[in-house]
């Protein structure tokens, strides 16, 4: 499943739509976003995974939601079950992401 580019006025539906999402906000000067990209685009492709809908959303394009998860910098990551936040911080590398994935995964079945 490709990387869908969301907004504020879009994440709301989508988190009550999808079962499961992880929501990647990023910064065009973000080394670590740029970085830790072509990890992201293999989870998204990975079949363990296409439970998950992967969003990435530009946080200074989208106040209400990095405001909403706490976003405290970039790459910050948030992921939703059944349109609640479960968890979201600060991601600095391809086993943080691979983590929160398989938390996702697992989470609450």
């Amino acid at each position: 499943m490709a990387i869908q580019t969301s907004s504020d006025a879009e994440l709301r539906s989508i988190i009550f739509e999808k079962e499961r999402v992880i929501v990647k906000f990023i910064d065009e000067e973000c080394a670590v976003c740029k970085q830790l990209a072509p990890s992201l685009e293999r989870f998204a492709q990975d079949p363990k995974y296409q439970g998950i809908t992967f969003l990435r959303m530009e946080a200074s394009e989208n106040p209400v939601s990095s405001k909403e998860v706490k976003l405290t910098g970039t790459p910050f990551f948030a992921t939703y079950y059944n349109g609640t936040l479960k968890s979201c911080g600060l991601v600095s590398n391809e086993d943080e992401v691979k983590a929160l994935l398989d938390s996702l995964l697992n989470c609450c079945d």
